[in-house]
């Protein structure tokens, strides 16, 4: 008896604990939910009832949801550096592909940078910045003899803001949503892999409400300090949950910090996933951050030296790429605040997707996105047509005005059902229902 009721304890303590991560800046997310018993008649059992929920603590309290539980051999421990699983065929032949096209080019065949916490005291660089290491002196600009494609960092429609969303999905983001869908408003939202997982109807909410999907790796680190299959899986399993949960496979992505170099664009290109940075920073991820002294104040400026550019001449020609996040009530709530004077100075504030005329910017060739004509016309809705197979190659194509014959869905696909999540992203909403599971299992051996 004493030995069952510590297995127990040890498992109660399993499903109870807490671990936190680094948002863009360097920001310590945590849990809001510290676990506790599932209520089974408050939980939310598809995207419409999550949507739905006002309180954020009920938004932000774990839930079971089925298909997830049966994926979850499929993928690596949420949090923790993804690493390509021993059994995932597809992954280990396409990391091969790559890793081949990698090892033949000295162009890419770079040494790891630094620690995945973000440590580069020990990293001897070469000052002329061969490798177009962003954290260096924010190169976006590849030599062309490497053959990869300059980093976006801009959109090419004057007075026009990129408007987009780091970290996602927050399980008490449903306020915001909510705004940017009174607002008419779609987004490029660029998901944590880890955070679908743990958050499963809060991330397909982005799809349902219509916004542009794009991968932000599976446990949010350094990508340049990883090895080549790290960095590969870090990409490819937040690619795969993303498809898995949401339906879409992104043709997109933003390293997290920034931190990227020709080795990593080069692994993100065998993905085809473009690289997409930014150009102004609002610097919402800083406050609260005990290393820095960043206050509302200090964002609010931010926002404005951005909204004032739209008046003075600097978006004259292309406008900017601003980096927001999803990260906590505060992020979401200032950008909210900011957004009457966003509106005012720009003419448009359109999601990547519209502004660089992706139509279809998922490997899905079904899902037709408004281009940036038909977006500042008012189309903004996502058009789903009838299933299309499709390569997992597939490339984003730009055909302006494209039309389908099937009818037109507000916010995206209406195939996949799922739920908003607000504040708190990290693991363990999920995790932490598969070990009640054992508990109630090993109660019932017992009894027997």
């Amino acid at each position: 008896m004493s030995s069952l009721v510590n297995v127990l304890l040890i498992l109660l303590h399993l499903s109870t604990s807490v671990r936190g991560h680094h948002g863009c800046g360097g920001g310590e997310i945590m849990r809001r939910n510290l676990g506790g018993k599932l209520i089974e008649r408050t939980s939310p059992t598809d995207e419409a009832s999550a949507a739905a929920i006002q309180d954020i603590t009920q938004e932000c309290t774990p839930y079971s949801y089925a298909p997830l539980l049966q994926l979850a051999p499929l993928y690596p421990t949420t949090w923790e550096t993804a690493s390509i699983l021993p059994n995932d065929t597809d992954a280990l032949a396409l990391f091969q592909q790559i890793s081949q096209t990698i090892s033949s080019n000295p162009s890419f065949n770079l040494a790891p940078k630094g620690t995945p916490e973000g440590d580069f005291s020990a990293v001897q660089y070469n000052g002329t910045d061969v490798d177009c290491w962003w954290p260096w002196q924010g190169c976006t600009q590849p030599a062309p003899q490497t053959g990869l494609p300059d980093d976006i960092t801009s959109v090419p429609e004057g007075e026009t803001w990129g408007l987009g969303f780091d970290d996602g999905p927050n399980c008490s983001h449903n306020a915001l949503y909510d705004f940017l869908l009174e607002q008419n408003q779609k987004a490029t939202v660029f998901y944590i892999g880890s955070n679908v997982y743990d958050w499963p109807l809060q991330s397909m909410r982005a799809i349902k409400d219509g916004h542009h999907v794009c991968v932000h790796t599976w446990s949010h680190q350094y990508m340049t300090a990883f090895t080549n299959d790290v960095a590969f899986a870090e990409l490819y399993y937040a690619r795969q949950i993303i498809k898995d949960i949401l339906g879409v496979t992104p043709l997109c992505w933003r390293p997290p910090y920034g931190n990227v170099d020709n080795r990593i664009r080069a692994i993100a290109e065998g993905l085809n996933l473009t690289t997409i940075i930014w150009s102004d920073d609002t610097n919402d991820w800083k406050v609260g951050d005990p290393t820095v002294n960043v206050t509302e104040a200090d964002v609010n400026a931010a926002y404005q030296i951005v909204v004032k550019g739209a008046t003075n001449g600097t978006y004259k020609s292309t406008g900017p790429v601003v980096l927001n996040h999803e990260l906590n009530n505060f992020t979401m709530s200032e950008f909210i605040k900011e957004y009457p004077s966003m509106k005012s100075a720009f003419t448009h504030i359109v999601p990547m997707a519209a502004a660089m005329n992706w139509t279809h910017p998922y490997v899905e060739q079904n899902i037709v996105y408004p281009d940036f004509a038909a977006y500042i016309g008012g189309q903004t809705n996502v058009t789903i047509g009838p299933s299309i197979t499709s390569s997992a190659s597939a490339s984003k194509t730009s055909t302006p005005g494209i039309q389908s014959g099937s009818a037109s869905v507000s916010g995206g696909s209406n195939s996949t059902a799922g739920e908003k999540n607000k504040e708190g992203q990290g693991s363990g909403a999920i995790r932490f229902t598969i070990n009640w599971n054992l508990l109630y299992l090993l109660l019932f051996a017992f009894v027997l």
